[in-house]
């Protein structure tokens, strides 16, 4: 279960990073992020999700979801601070694995520069062993 404060909840909210935020599309889902400059320490990284109909019936719907919950709910941590997500899954995500849906949002997250491998600095000999 992700935290009180690291849910998106208001509509508003949801539209504003799918309308002003860079996205990242996967075949079994889509990243919207949208994160604040400069970016605001004290607010957290939070995370909404949009699983439709198309994706299944209810019981698909919600097992989608708390496996996306779940693979965000790791990766928080590693977001910069005041980021906003908007993690929409797509109907190949209904017979996806955790392990396919994590690499998804993973790629998406890379894609976005979002991800903390991503955002380190590399090293003169980009990590080649001598």
């Amino acid at each position: 279960m992700l935290p009180a404060a690291a849910r998106l909840r208001r509509s508003e909210d949801f539209r504003a990073v799918m309308r002003r935020g860079a996205k990242a599309g996967r075949r079994r889902l889509v990243v919207h992020a949208l994160t604040t400059d400069p970016p605001d320490a004290a607010e957290a990284a939070r995370a909404g999700f949009v699983v439709s109909k198309a994706v299944g019936n209810s019981v698909v719907r919600h097992r989608v979801t708390r496996r996306l919950r779940h693979l965000v709910s790791a990766r928080l941590g590693t977001l910069p601070p005041g980021s906003s997500l908007v993690i929409r899954a797509l109907p190949p995500a209904a017979d996806a694995s955790s392990a396919e849906l994590g690499s998804d949002l993973d790629a998406s997250l890379r894609r976005l520069g979002l991800s903390g491998k991503s955002r380190q600095t590399r090293s003169p000999d980009n990590g080649s062993a001598v």
